[in-house]
């Protein structure tokens, strides 16, 4: 594991109701994020996390989808998951701060 996939882990782990689950029955460590026993988000690679944001937020927040995505190149502009990827502390800082979006609105 990455050292940025690292340190993003142990800010969530102290999210309240948020677990990270490593599926061991798969051999390349897939990860998610579950909030109440729920996917919210899965690790594409130690630098990428798909978050199921949802449409609104992704709209108000201006994020977009990569136009270089491996993962999901034909995933269409309106879906309520986002490709966010990570490659500095800040950036991990800034994920941690859009999975708490995607838990509060979760929340409502």
């Amino acid at each position: 594991m990455g050292p940025l996939k690292a340190q993003l882990l142990a800010a969530i782990e102290s999210l309240p109701d948020v677990e990270v689950v490593v599926w061991r029955e798969r051999s390349d460590g897939f990860t998610t994020l579950n909030y109440r026993s729920t996917e919210i988000a899965h690790f594409h690679h130690d630098n990428e996390l798909d978050l199921a944001l949802g449409k609104a937020l992704i709209k108000q927040q201006g994020l977009q989808h990569p136009p270089n995505s491996i993962k999901h190149p034909k995933r269409s502009a309106s879906s309520a998951y986002i490709e966010l990827r990570f490659n500095s502390a800040g950036e991990v800082d800034e994920v941690v701060r859009l999975i708490k979006l995607a838990v509060a609105d979760r929340q409502k």
